[in-house]
């Protein structure tokens, strides 16, 4: 798949630029890429963020990543969160678990969060990329983006100006693009303590358990925690630091100290430090997500603060939103007006998410069921279509997540994978089903999970439309674009 095209006047141009090679950046270029979108991937350093930082991948965030083609890559790269192991004194005072369990069940089939360092989530997403023919286009800085009715023009530090029909902000918390456009971003300090975080090889320490060394009472100095990293040799340091105490020592000798300062291990157990940064939690949300022809994703749409592994996710779920809607309106399938649904359901997804996120820092809230992902959805998006009356209160409505399941030989989530729409038929329908060109349709027996009845299901696994019988779903399907929406843009 080309990515673009240099015209005779020296710029680029593509369908869809997307601007930093983050884990949002990477999973909307996979999907387009799967969809047959045009797009370029420009990131302005010379390869991958380096470190650990999001290295919680939530439930759901798994099922975007099966979707994808990339999860058994993700479950080999990772493993389970490990247990916390609280110290004093230099004895272990006892275990303490980290989340609050939830039971598996045949429509989830992913009940607990993975941990994957970020970088090692994001070689798996460029591996992925690479399948599907495209790639990152390294060391391009943008330093000038402008739009008109037709397009958007991006001027780079070095090499050829993109000219893209959108564009899409995927370039982190102080995201040059937000910034160019003047959108700005509303939000709190979280914890004015500010926070170091590092990767480090350590000695002395069993990779069995997350080990958390409270802060003494009378020193006035912060927590550490330090976890192992699963897949890795490595372990994850995070500290909080005195509110102005000046410049951060980043360097060997200065995460030695914090650590010698607050545990019983030795300066020289720290034997190297791979990665390491500092950063003062703060919760903030762009005021918008869209201008004109420009989307934000990610970390350049909101910040949060670390606690209870939501930022990567809600980045990741923002592409996996995004993408299917502009391959829609790209192939001339959906109308361009389809492209405001995307601000509509991932503002209030992602100021529910910097909620919890906040509320978990200060200890309000704990990690569990609502840290999953799982109860997200679309319900209020003009996008839902209930047709059914009269349901019961705990009853599968248009606008939320599809459930997996196996029934009648088809398992739900192997029929939903790829680009397409899926039209499912639960039950025994009173009406033929209408054929929807480049739809899939599916038959199940009864499905308690679903109720008995006809079921439109997005490609990014919600439920578009739902009815008794599936009477006016063709004409609801022409109107968003999901017909022959697994086919490229050439076809």
């Amino acid at each position: 798949m080309d990515a673009d095209v240099l015209t005779d006047t020296g710029v680029l141009t593509t369908d869809v630029l997307i601007v930093g090679a983050g884990p949002a950046g990477l999973a909307l270029a996979v999907d387009l890429a799967r969809h047959g979108v045009r797009a370029l991937l420009a990131e302005r350093t010379a390869g991958l963020f380096p470190g650990s930082r999001g290295k919680g991948i939530q439930p759901r965030t798994l099922e975007v990543l099966d979707d994808l083609g990339v999860h058994d890559a993700v479950r080999a790269a990772g493993g389970p969160y490990p247990v916390g192991m609280i110290w004093q004194d230099g004895k272990q005072l006892g275990e303490h678990v980290m989340s609050d369990e939830t039971e598996p069940g045949e429509g989830a089939p992913y009940h607990e969060p993975w941990m994957v360092p970020q970088w090692r989530t994001q070689e798996i997403l460029l591996a992925r990329l690479a399948e599907l023919g495209g790639g990152v286009a390294f060391g391009r800085e943008l330093v000038g983006i402008v739009q008109d009715a037709d397009g958007v023009t991006a001027e780079f530090a070095s090499g050829a100006p993109v000219r893209a029909r959108y564009a899409v902000a995927a370039d982190g918390g102080r995201s040059t693009v937000r910034r160019a456009l003047g959108i700005g971003m509303t939000g709190e300090t979280v914890d004015p303590n500010p926070m170091l975080v590092a990767d480090v090889r350590i000695t002395g320490l069993d990779r069995e358990h997350w080990h958390v060394f409270p802060p003494a009472a009378a020193d006035g100095t912060g927590f550490l925690a330090i976890c192992p990293l699963a897949g890795t040799a490595d372990f994850q340091v995070a500290a909080q630091l005195p509110e102005g105490g000046g410049d951060i020592d980043l360097s060997l000798d200065g995460v030695r100290e914090v650590i010698a300062a607050r545990s019983h291990l030795d300066p020289a157990d720290v034997t190297e430090v791979r990665w390491a940064s500092d950063f003062r939690p703060r919760a903030a949300m762009a005021d918008r997500f869209r201008e004109g022809r420009i989307f934000l994703v990610g970390d350049a749409a909101h910040v949060h603060s670390p606690a209870g592994g939501q930022g990567l996710n809600t980045s990741v779920q923002d592409a996996y939103n995004l993408g299917w809607k502009l391959a829609a309106v790209l192939r001339g399938a959906a109308p361009e007006s389809l492209l405001a649904s995307y601000e509509e359901e991932r503002l209030p997804v992602a100021a529910e998410m910097l909620g919890l996120s906040t509320r978990i820092h200060r200890g309000e809230a704990r990690r569990g069921a609502a840290t999953q992902q799982l109860g997200l959805g679309y319900r209020g998006s003009s996008l839902a279509a209930e047709t059914r009356t009269d349901l019961p209160a705990d009853a599968l409505r248009a606008g939320d997540r599809a459930p997996d399941g196996i029934r009648g030989g088809v398992r739900l989530f192997d029929a939903f994978r790829g680009p397409h729409w899926t039209l499912l038929s639960v039950g025994e329908p009173s009406a033929a089903l209408p054929e929807l060109p480049g739809v899939r349709t599916v038959r199940i027996p009864s499905y308690e999970a679903y109720g008995d009845g006809v079921f439109l299901v997005r490609p990014d696994g919600y439920i578009a439309w739902a009815g008794t019988t599936p009477e006016h779903v063709a004409a609801y399907a022409a109107g968003v674009g999901c017909r022959g929406c697994d086919m490229p843009l050439s076809a």
